[in-house]
C-alpha cells in the first residue's frame, strides 16, 4: 500500500513536472508581463497594451524569434450548415501556431496569414463535421462572420496552459473588427495578452531586464507615476510559478508539489516502519535459525545479505501489488484530482524510478532487521541464554513515535484546510446568490432586444427581474485608475473596479444598501450616477458618500449609493474598491433571477425559450452563480480531500504496525500474563498493563506533531488576507481521536489475551 500511495503521487508530479513541455519550444517561449505601483503595493499582470507589439519589433526585433499577440480565451458560437456549438478561442498573430508548436492533423500551421482563415482543434471539428475532412470549408463564428477552415490541430492535452483553447482566429480579423479595435498609441489600455520565442542562444533573464523599461519610456507623463516594468515570465514557470504577490513571483502550484511529495515520502517510510518493527520484534522466533546458522560456518555478511534478500523480495513482490492497486485506484484519483494521469507503461523512466525505488525501499526497510539479526551470539542463543536486552525494544518505539507524528500532523494539516475552506464559504457576498443565472453574450441579439426579452422573461412569470452587466458576479473584467475625488492626492496612483450595468441590476442580485438608493430607469439623471462598494468609500476616505461628485475619466458622476461589498474575486482576499454604473452597452453578460416559487428545471426551459426567440442562431448555454462562486474554492478543496485520504491511509498504515506490535507483546507476555490472572488480575487491569505502553507513546507522538503542524499550517494560512484561525479544539480533537484509535486497535489483542485461561497459557512452556 505504501508503494500503491507513492507512485499515485509520483505520477501526478511527474504530471506536473511535465506542465507545457508538450511545445517543443518550451525553455524558449514566455509570456510578456508587468508589474506596476500601486499606493505603496506593486500588481503584477499578464494583460498589455497593444503599441508594445510594435515597440517590440523595432527596437528588440534581434532579440526574438516570434512575436505573438493574443486575445482572450473567451467563449464563441462556431456554426456549420445546421450544427451550433458553444467553445472557448482565441485570436492569435500568424506565429503563434507554429511557436507553440501544434500538431496538425490536417492543414498546416500558417493558415492564419489568411485573415478570413481558422483553425480548429480535433474536438470543435469532430463537432461540427463529424469524420469529413473539414479543411476549406466555411464556419460562421458568432453568426457574424464566415471563416473557412485552414486546418485541424490535436487537442492540447490537460496539463497544458492553452488546453482549453478549442480554436485560433486570425489576430488581424480580430484587432480590425468592431468593438476591438485597440488605439496603437495608447499605453494605457491593458487588455490583450503577448507570448514571444526569444532568438537561438538568446537569455531569457537579459532579454527581460532590456525591456523593463519598454512601457515606462513611451507612456504618458500622468501615468508615469504607476511606474510599469515589463518582463518575461517563461513557459517553465506558467503554472508551477503564477502567483505574486507585491511585484515578487512568490511560488504557486510548486508549494502542493512539496506537500505531497514529502507525503509520499512519509507514507512509505510509515511502511517501512512497520516492516522493520515486525522484523525486529520477532528477532527472538529467528534467533535459533541465526544461531545454527552461525554454527555451522555462516559469517555475519551472508546473514545480512540473507535477510536483505528477503527484504528485497518482498519490496519487489509489493511494487508488483502496487500497480494493480494503482490501476484499480487511478479513475478515482483522477476524478478528484482534476488529472488524466496513467501509468506511463512505455516510458523507461518510469521503470527505472519504480526499480530504483523497490531497491531504495527494500535495503532500507531490510536495513535494521538485517543488522540487528545478524548480530546474535550462537553461544547465547543455542544455549536459551539470549535475551533481547533492556533497550532491544526502543528502537521499535521510536519507531512507533514517528508513525503517529507523522500521521497526527497531517490529520491536523488535513482539519485547518477544510476549516480554511469553511471560513471564507461563510463570508457574506454581499448579494444573493440563489436562483441567480449568469449568460455570457456571444453576440448582441440579446442586448439589441433586451427590453422585448426582459418583458417576455418577466411575463413567463419564470423570473422576477434580469439585468446586462460588464461583468459577472464572480470576476470584475475592467479597471480604472483615471478616477478623482475631493481631497484626493495628486501623487496616488489607483484602481477601481469599473462595472457597467442596467438599471436593474441591484433588483437581480440582490445587492444590499448602506447608504442612498438603487438606480432606477425613472431618473433620467442615473446616466450620471454611480454606486460605490463599502471598501470604495473607505478607499477614497469620503465622510459623506452620497451626493459626492466623482470624475472618471473625462465625466463627472454623482454618487447616489453606497452597497455592502460584494464578493466578486478571491473570497481569500480583500475586496476590491469598485464602483457601478448606468451603461450602454455591449455587455459582457445577461444575469437572470428565477421565481423562488418555480422549479430550476421549469424556469430555465422558459428561459431558453425566450433567448431562442431572439438569438435563434446561439445555442441557449447558462451558469448558476452559486456554482460558479464554489469553483473559487476547488484548489483548496482539491488539496483537502487528497491531503484527507492521504492522512486516513497514513493513520490505517500506522495502525497496521500497532496491530501487529500489540498481537507480538501480547504473545511474548502471555506467560506473566497467566501469572497475573492466576494472582487474582482482573481482565481491565490486564487491558491495561498492555494498553498503557502503546497509549504513552502516541502521547509522546502528539506532543512532538502538534506545534510542528501549528508551526507548518500558521505558516501557510499567512498566504491568505483573509485566513480562519487555528483553534484549540482542532489539537484536542484530534489527540482524543489518536489516543481512542490507539485503545481500539490494541484492545482487541490486549484483551483477548487477558481472558486467555491461565492453565492454557502457563502450559505453553
Amino acid at each position: 500500500m505504501g508503494i500503491a500511495v507513492a507512485m499515485i503521487i509520483g505520477l501526478w508530479i511527474w504530471d506536473e513536472l511535465s506542465f507545457d513541455k508538450y511545445h517543443q519550444n518550451y525553455d524558449r517561449i514566455a509570456i510578456v508581463m508587468q508589474s506596476e505601483a500601486n499606493n505603496g503595493t506593486i500588481n503584477t499582470q499578464a494583460a498589455i497594451p497593444l503599441p508594445l507589439d510594435a515597440e517590440l519589433h523595432k527596437s528588440y526585433g534581434g532579440d526574438f524569434k516570434h512575436i505573438v499577440m493574443a486575445s482572450w480565451n473567451d467563449p464563441h458560437v462556431l456554426a456549420a450548415g445546421d450544427k451550433k456549438v458553444g467553445y472557448p478561442g482565441t485570436f492569435m498573430g500568424v506565429d503563434g501556431p507554429g511557436m507553440f508548436s501544434l500538431k496538425m492533423l490536417k492543414g498546416n500551421r500558417n493558415g492564419l496569414k489568411d485573415p478570413s482563415s481558422i483553425l480548429l482543434s480535433q474536438s470543435v471539428a469532430k463537432a461540427l463535421f463529424g469524420d469529413a475532412d473539414p479543411t476549406g470549408k466555411t464556419v460562421k463564428l458568432d453568426n457574424k462572420t464566415g471563416f473557412n477552415v485552414s486546418g485541424v490541430y490535436e487537442d492540447l492535452p490537460l496539463n497544458t496552459t492553452l488546453h482549453d483553447v478549442a480554436f485560433i482566429g486570425p489576430w488581424e480579423y480580430y484587432i480590425n473588427s468592431p468593438g476591438n479595435k485597440r488605439s496603437l498609441t495608447d499605453w494605457g489600455d491593458n487588455s490583450l495578452f503577448m507570448y514571444v520565442q526569444i532568438a537561438d542562444h538568446a537569455d531569457m533573464a537579459k532579454i527581460s531586464e532590456k525591456i523593463k523599461d519598454v512601457k515606462l519610456r513611451n507612456m504618458d507623463r500622468a501615468d508615469v507615476k504607476y511606474n510599469p516594468q515589463m518582463f518575461l515570465q517563461p513557459m517553465s514557470k506558467w503554472h508551477l510559478y503564477s502567483e505574486f504577490k507585491n511585484g515578487v513571483n512568490t511560488g504557486g502550484t510548486i508549494q502542493y508539489l512539496w506537500l505531497f511529495g514529502i507525503i509520499g515520502l512519509f507514507v512509505m517510510m510509515l511502511a517501512c516502519i512497520n516492516f522493520m518493527n515486525l522484523s525486529t520484534a520477532r528477532s527472538e522466533k529467528r534467533a535459533k535459525e541465526v544461531g545454527i546458522r552461525k554454527a555451522v560456518g555462516s559469517v555475519r555478511g551472508q546473514l545480512i545479505s540473507q535477510f536483505f534478500c528477503e527484504s528485497l523480495l518482498i519490496a519487489i513482490l509489493a511494487f508488483a501489488l502496487s500497480l494493480v492497486l494503482v490501476l484499480l485506484v487511478l479513475p478515482t484519483f483522477n476524478y478528484i484530482a482534476g488529472k488524466q494521469l496513467s501509468v506511463l507503461w512505455s516510458n523507461p523512466l518510469f521503470w527505472i524510478a519504480g526499480a530504483s525505488f523497490t531497491l531504495f525501499t527494500g535495503l532500507i526497510a531490510g536495513s535494521y532487521p538485517a543488522l540487528y539479526l545478524s548480530s546474535f551470539k550462537p553461544d547465547k542463543v543455542l544455549k536459551g541464554t539470549f535475551k533481547a536486552g533492556r533497550f532491544a525494544a526502543l528502537p521499535r518505539k521510536v519507531l512507533v513515535v514517528v508513525q503517529f507524528t507523522v500521521s497526527v500532523v497531517l490529520i491536523i494539516g488535513t482539519i485547518i484546510i477544510f476549516k480554511q475552506i469553511q471560513f471564507a464559504k461563510n463570508r457574506p457576498v454581499g448579494y444573493s446568490r440563489d436562483g441567480l443565472v449568469n449568460i455570457e453574450v456571444t453576440n448582441d441579439d440579446l442586448h439589441r432586444n433586451f427590453n422585448a426579452v426582459r418583458a417576455d422573461l418577466l411575463q413567463s412569470g419564470a423570473v422576477t427581474e434580469t439585468a446586462e452587466s460588464s461583468s459577472s458576479t464572480t470576476g470584475v473584467n475592467n479597471d480604472r485608475g483615471d478616477v478623482v475625488w475631493k481631497g484626493k492626492d495628486p501623487s496616488m496612483s489607483d484602481s477601481f473596479g469599473n462595472i457597467n450595468v442596467t438599471s436593474e441590476y441591484g433588483k437581480t442580485v440582490g445587492w444590499h444598501f448602506i447608504d442612498g438608493r438603487d438606480f432606477s430607469s425613472k431618473f433620467l439623471t442615473d446616466s450620471s450616477a454611480l454606486v460605490l462598494n463599502e471598501a470604495a468609500v473607505k478607499y477614497m476616505g469620503l465622510k459623506n458618500p452620497v451626493g459626492e461628485t466623482i470624475r472618471v475619466g473625462n465625466k463627472d458622476l454623482t454618487v447616489i449609493g453606497v452597497i455592502k461589498n460584494m464578493v466578486m474575486e478571491s473570497p481569500y482576499d480583500p475586496i476590491k474598491q469598485t464602483f457601478f454604473r448606468i451603461g450602454r452597452g455591449p455587455f459582457d453578460d445577461i444575469l437572470i433571477k428565477i421565481n423562488p416559487n418555480v422549479s430550476a428545471h421549469n424556469a430555465l426551459g422558459k428561459i431558453a425559450a425566450v433567448c431562442k426567440t431572439y438569438s435563434p442562431s446561439v445555442p441557449f448555454s447558462y451558469k448558476f452563480a452559486d456554482n460558479e462562486y464554489a469553483k473559487k474554492f476547488a484548489t483548496e478543496e482539491r488539496v483537502g480531500k487528497l491531503a484527507s485520504a492521504f492522512a486516513i491511509l497514513a493513520i490505517f498504515i500506522s495502525c497496521l504496525g500497532l496491530f501487529g506490535m500489540a498481537s507480538f507483546m501480547a504473545e511474548q507476555r502471555t506467560k506473566e500474563i497467566g501469572v497475573r490472572k492466576v494472582l487474582g488480575a482482573t481482565v481491565f487491569g490486564l487491558w491495561r498493563l498492555i494498553s498503557k505502553d502503546f497509549v504513552l507513546l502516541v502521547i509522546i507522538a502528539l506532543f512532538i506533531a502538534i506545534p510542528t503542524a501549528y508551526y507548518f499550517m500558521f505558516n501557510w494560512l499567512q498566504g491568505y488576507t483573509y485566513h480562519t484561525v487555528i483553534s484549540w479544539w482542532i489539537f484536542a480533537a484530534t489527540a482524543a481521536g489518536a489516543i481512542i484509535i490507539t485503545l481500539l486497535t490494541v484492545s482487541y489483542q490486549s484483551i483477548k489475551a487477558a481472558l486467555m485461561n491461565p492453565v492454557k497459557s502457563l502450559k505453553t512452556e
